[in-house]
């Protein structure tokens, strides 16, 4: 049976016989699929990883499950992996403050049949050592980034599996301690997922593989973009101090976030790195605030970064109401080009040489949820008793987003040689509620003036 003849009755027919596995193998979830490949691959299939993506995981034993970060992220990853996998339990919860925690325990218990004992409810800066030492099998890091440096590592020691948000740090020295968690956690055996969610999103799986089968040719550059309105803020409340006032408007302050280009803007990043297999070598770029309303981080940024064979991408994100939208990546070839608004991939002359199916991909699949697919991937791994790392993956392109925004904080070039070896720590000295040196937290100004 040829692709180039095959129905949709047929598609189905033979999507069936050959299981999930074998639909990915054969790429069909494509169109334009019946010109001859005379591409030539940027890399082999045993150098590059595609996942396995079925609509749920595997069955195996009952895994016992810790979430450390119960704000909107832990909640909503915590619900995606019960939507992923059947026995799961969720056994321990910790934040660092009691209301959040207690939001998550009641709609586990209200709506989901997760009744998490008051035993294992921790609340405080070392909630996350409780909820690791609580006998679990997997846990979900999700607090603000600053702290998933050491909530990994702790976690890796213990020998748990993890599931870490992007980004996965916010300075070099956590980047750094995140690749060496990375390479203990795959010697161990662990298996570690991070939340760059587009490494389990269908059409992004079927165009990196097609990237890498040569479709666009050799990589010559790209831009990536995350431009939007503004996120949520806090305003300070009665009784606050200043470390939970910023904790509770993390999103906003440099230390606990890693600004925007990092927090947000490393998922388009990320995709470049991970289609183009490149690392950036130096970076060049602006940025600056004008609208934010708390913090003192800037809300637009714009890098120039130079690869490895002397290609350019640029990034370009935003934070700012009333402006265009505009979310997704493009990479040029010189064979053709690839972007993401649409998944398909054109030739130089402009015909659609690729393009995603996603009408076949809805029949074939009921879960269409990246966000869920991570979670079926990171489940499968464990109950197969397979090492997996996608840790090391993001925290380079965390330390590429660093590497941009020290760029433009500063107004001079940086270089990735430069950056990594950068002592830069954005850890507070003392973790504690109470007062802070707040003339520390300051909107960065580059140059020098004169």
């Amino acid at each position: 049976m040829s692709e180039k003849n095959i129905s949709r009755k047929d598609f189905l027919k033979y999507s069936a016989a050959l299981g999930v596995s074998g639909i990915l193998g054969t790429s069909l979830l494509s169109s334009c699929g019946g010109r001859k490949n005379s591409y030539v691959p940027l890399r082999q299939p045993e150098e590059y990883y595609v996942p396995e993506l079925p609509d749920k995981a595997i069955s195996g034993k009952e895994l016992k499950v810790g979430v450390v970060g119960c704000g909107g992220r832990g909640s909503g990853a915590v619900l995606d992996l019960l939507a992923a996998a059947d026995g799961i339990k969720v056994t321990a919860l910790g934040d660092t403050f009691s209301d959040r925690l207690e939001g998550l325990r009641k709609d586990l218990k209200d709506n989901h049949g997760q009744d998490v004992p008051a035993g294992n409810c921790f609340v405080g800066f070392d909630a996350y050592k409780k909820v690791i030492d609580s006998g679990i099998d997997m846990v979900i890091l999700t607090t603000p980034p600053v702290f998933r440096p050491e909530h990994f590592k702790y976690a890796t020691e213990k020998g748990v599996h993890t599931f870490m948000e992007k980004p996965v740090a916010v300075d070099p020295k956590g980047c750094r301690s995140v690749i060496a968690t990375a390479r203990q956690a795959k010697a161990k055996g662990l298996c570690v997922v991070a939340g760059t969610q587009r490494h389990h999103e269908r059409p992004y799986v079927e165009a990196f593989r097609k990237i890498q089968e040569g479709y666009i040719g050799e990589i010559t550059g790209g831009n990536v973009y995350w431009n939007q309105g503004m996120l949520w803020y806090r305003e300070r409340q009665a009784g606050w101090s200043d470390m939970e006032w910023m904790i509770r408007d993390w999103v906003n302050w440099k230390w606990l976030s890693g600004d925007h280009i990092i927090e947000q803007h490393v998922h388009n990043i990320d995709v470049f790195l991970w289609m183009s297999g490149l690392k950036p070598v130096k970076a060049t770029a602006f940025g600056s605030r004008q609208r934010r309303i708390t913090g003192d981080q800037y809300d637009n940024f714009s890098v120039d970064f130079e690869f490895e064979n002397g290609i350019h991408m640029h990034s370009m994100c935003r934070q700012i109401d009333g402006c265009s939208t505009n979310i997704g990546e493009y990479i040029q070839g010189t064979k053709g080009s690839w972007n993401s608004y649409n998944h398909e991939i054109k030739d130089l002359e402009g015909n659609v040489v690729w393009k995603y199916d996603a009408e076949a991909s809805n029949a074939a699949f009921k879960q269409q949820n990246p966000y869920v697919l991570e979670h079926v991937d990171w489940v499968n791994h464990i109950r197969k008793g397979e090492a997996h790392d996608e840790a090391e993956v993001c925290a380079i392109s965390t330390m590429a987003g660093v590497m941009g925004r020290e760029a433009a904080y500063t107004g001079k070039t940086v270089s990735w040689d430069e950056i990594s070896a950068s002592a830069m720590d954005y850890m507070p000295e003392k973790l504690e509620m109470g007062r802070m040196d707040m003339s520390k937290y300051t909107v960065p100004v580059p140059g020098t003036g004169k």
